[in-house]
């Protein structure tokens, strides 16, 4: 029978690793201390020889990774994971991070724990401009805004992205050359 969260809850945990062969399973390791942050929905982004791999699913990361064979293709120098508590988006498959972006150039998977409030606004404003959005979680937003900068150097497009959030957050980001860490202004 899947978890059905009662109660009170925290907001999504983030776990990313960098730079270390076993980075799927210690990220793994890392959600399960961070469970009691998100029982929604789990997922692991694997940064592999051959590219970014992600394996999520709704529930707990029990249910989503019901035996350590599914880290095998996640297997890789980095990874990035997430364990969700929806404050923003439903709860459906399309909004359980990482989220990965695939682009002729690179790919990008991101998580994000916290609650943007004015990503509604922000959304309508990237719609209006051409944006098409696969998920209803704020955390998409992010994304698009790092898009609008291509051209500029990757740390200038995603400071300039950051400027325009607001709210309370942390970001992590992974792409094939790093693993990039951002909390809002607050701390």
């Amino acid at each position: 029978m899947p978890h059905e969260p009662k109660g009170l809850n925290e907001e999504c945990g983030v776990f990313g690793v960098w730079g270390n062969p076993n980075a799927a399973s210690i990220t793994h390791l890392g959600l399960h201390t961070l469970q009691h942050r998100g029982q929604e929905g789990a997922g692991i982004v694997g940064l592999t020889k051959d590219g970014m791999r992600r394996h999520y699913g709704l529930g707990l990361l029990s249910e989503v990774f019901t035996n350590t064979d599914q880290l095998t293709p996640l297997i890789g120098r980095a990874a990035l994971g997430h364990v969700r508590y929806s404050t923003a988006g439903g709860r459906v498959l399309e909004n359980i991070q990482p989220l990965l972006f695939r682009f002729s150039d690179e790919a990008i998977a991101l998580a994000h724990n916290g609650n943007l409030t004015n990503a509604i606004s922000l959304r309508r404003q990237l719609e209006d401009q051409g944006a098409i959005f696969q998920s209803t979680s704020d955390t998409e937003v992010l994304m698009h805004l790092i898009r609008r900068q291509v051209g500029q150097p990757w740390l200038t497009q995603l400071k300039t992205a950051l400027n325009e959030v607001h709210g309370g957050f942390a970001f992590v980001l992974l792409t094939e050359h790093g693993l990039y860490a951002a909390v809002d202004p607050y701390g």
